[in-house]
């Protein structure tokens, strides 16, 4: 097979995630994390932590560097808080600086990329991210949580950010706990101050 075969790729990703769908902790054989040569990094942000778990499966699974994007100045605590920030900021394009960058991107031949979707694209420090590193030659696989939504206008994002890499078929997962759970929170605290 050649290596940018769809089989191939198909074969790959179900190899490294079907476990991590299943919710398990198994790791990768040898011969499927082969399939992407090279040293591989798993970067990633996280806001309620559920990227952060996709994350690290993919890390331990395959063995790989973990580079968490964390801006310089914290997102508020308050999820509608942070709604409101992100939607000001990807609104005037604005890229929130980071608070580190990988000391060595040039090192990792392919980056499982980890962000969950924000106003349907990608969040503003994952752009700040990509515009502050070389993906060049790299392969880029994006590690996707969602609200419910899909992937939003992210794919086009990531190719536009990072041009001269090969962006790789997304993960893609429903994550939408810290909403839920605020709503059922505040639905019954409506009840109990009745």
């Amino acid at each position: 097979m050649a290596p940018d075969d769809p089989t191939r790729r198909e074969i790959l990703m179900s190899s490294l995630l079907l476990p991590l769908a299943a919710g398990g902790a198994a790791s990768v054989s040898p011969a499927a994390a082969a399939r992407i040569e090279g040293t591989i990094l798993v970067a990633y942000f996280s806001r309620s932590g559920n990227t952060r778990v996709v994350a690290g499966q993919v890390s331990r699974a395959l063995r790989t560097d973990l580079f968490e994007i964390v801006p310089e100045k914290p997102y508020p605590e308050d999820y509608f808080e942070t709604v409101e920030q992100a939607q000001q900021e990807s609104g005037r394009g604005y890229e929130p600086p980071l608070k580190r960058t990988v000391a060595d991107v040039a090192r990792y031949n392919a980056v499982f990329l980890g962000f969950p979707i924000w106003g349907m694209t990608v969040p503003p420090v994952v752009r700040s991210f990509l515009t502050a590193h070389d993906f060049s030659g790299k392969k880029i696989i994006p590690l996707v949580t969602h609200g419910g939504y899909g992937l939003g206008d992210s794919l086009s994002v990531l190719a536009g950010h990072t041009p001269q890499a090969q962006l790789a078929d997304a993960f893609s997962m429903q994550a939408p706990q810290e909403r839920q759970t605020i709503t059922r929170v505040m639905d019954w605290l409506g009840k109990v101050q009745r």
